[in-house]
């Protein structure tokens, strides 16, 4: 029997599954959270007469906030365990809620925005904690899967459950249902936290005596070039998400309702790429960084050729949802890759500092390419877009090559 087979009959797959489906769970939650005020900013304009600047000022604090707390959270995680970590980022999400709740000043929605960005800042570093430790090596590819796909749901169902409840009740209890519903996975997690205990790094042991030991993983070239993976491939991310549907508008007079469809289908078809993606990286753990490289060239040639318009108005709908299954499919070897990148004991540290990268593509993507948007420079703004693409890539093989030497 293999290693590996031997792990799998040891853990069995329930086991397995509920630690995936719990901590898929607290994701969702998370990516929820990116959408809990850009949803209300129609109803915010109507109400308060604030403007688009003012309310995008909101989303960049949220980032800004979630981007430092993610950097910072890793050293906690790995002090105490991830298990604590995740609560409090529940009871954050909570009080975000409830104070949107009443809410009748810009200075309170800033508020707002700063315990959801320190809510949604561990993610990361607890998921990935957990996941590390409590899912057998075999089923990682699996795991992370999972944890790609749920986040998209969680992206996904926040328009929807917003739309809903502020349809019926209004935008206040909207807020109010929300947090209604972070009770419900709070609860959830507190029930079933005997499968999110984690083990905490020894830091009485020798080589983690003093505190700068700490900061030993900022000296490793290989995390910060993680880091620049991550920074790259968001700035793309944030490119789609922000500027396709009027891009598509604009290049190929498609309606608004197709254009939004069009990018509804581009996280769909993520999703599905995430699906297979598991397969994939559990088939080809080793090769991780040149499967990354793989989809992303092809995720860059797909998103130049929509920026081309070669393909005609309905091709380029078409090419366009094709850039996000490429996006997906690369998913779960991404995160393998990156823990194949993290030194023994430092989980926490290195993917708080490593997605953080996440939080800094978003936040500097609408700077650059909202220029090029005012500029009417669509198709460049798709272009600059692969380009920055096709620079992840030789990120992503830069972190191939300083894994595949024994540290």
């Amino acid at each position: 029997m293999t290693l590996a087979a031997s792990e799998l009959s040891a853990v069995p797959l329930r086991e397995d599954a509920k630690v995936m489906g719990l901590v898929g769970m607290a994701h969702a939650s998370s990516h929820f959270s990116h959408l809990l005020l850009p949803l209300m900013f129609p109803v915010f304009m109507r109400d308060f007469g604030w403007s688009f600047s003012e309310l995008g000022l909101l989303s960049t604090l949220f980032f800004v906030v979630s981007g430092v707390g993610q950097a910072s959270a890793g050293f906690v995680v790995d002090r105490i365990g991830a298990r604590p970590v995740l609560f409090a980022s529940q009871t954050l999400f909570i009080a975000a809620c409830l104070l949107a709740f009443s809410a009748e000043s810009y200075a309170t929605l800033m508020c707002v925005a700063v315990l959801a960005g320190l809510g949604n800042a561990p993610f990361h570093p607890v998921d990935f904690t957990i996941l590390n430790q409590r899912v057998s090596t075999p089923r990682l590819g699996y795991a992370f899967s999972v944890h790609g796909l749920t986040g998209n749901l969680g992206w996904a169902v926040a328009p929807a459950f917003f739309t809903l409840t502020q349809a019926v009740w209004g935008w206040r209890h909207a807020f109010m249902a929300a947090a209604g519903l972070y009770v419900v996975i709070l609860m959830i997690l507190v029930w079933n936290r005997a499968y999110l205990l984690t083990v905490a790094a020894d830091h009485k042991s020798p080589i983690s005596v003093t505190p700068p030991n700490d900061l030993a993983f900022m000296r490793l070239p290989v995390v910060w070039w993680c880091f620049a993976f991550f920074l790259l491939s968001t700035v793309t991310l944030a490119v789609v998400q922000n500027f396709s549907v009027p891009i598509l508008k604009e290049l190929h007079g498609v309606s608004l309702e197709t254009a939004s469809i069009t990018l509804t289908a581009y996280m769909l078809f993520g999703a599905l790429g995430m699906l297979l993606g598991g397969f994939v990286a559990s088939r080809f753990p080793s090769l991780s960084d040149r499967v990354v490289a793989i989809c992303m060239s092809a995720a860059a040639v797909l998103m130049a050729l929509c920026a081309s318009g070669v393909f005609g108005q309905t091709g380029t709908l078409w090419v366009l949802a094709a850039t996000g299954f490429a996006v997906g499919i690369a998913g779960p070897s991404r995160d393998l890759m990156i823990k194949k990148a993290t030194p023994k004991g430092a989980t926490g540290r290195v993917y708080g500092l490593v997605y953080s990268g996440l939080d800094v593509g978003f936040a500097l993507s609408p700077l650059v390419f909202g220029f090029f948007m005012d500029q009417g420079w669509y198709s460049a703004t798709l272009l600059g877009a692969a380009l920055v693409l096709l620079l992840s890539v030789v990120a992503a093989l830069g972190v191939g090559q300083r894994t595949a030497r024994p540290a």
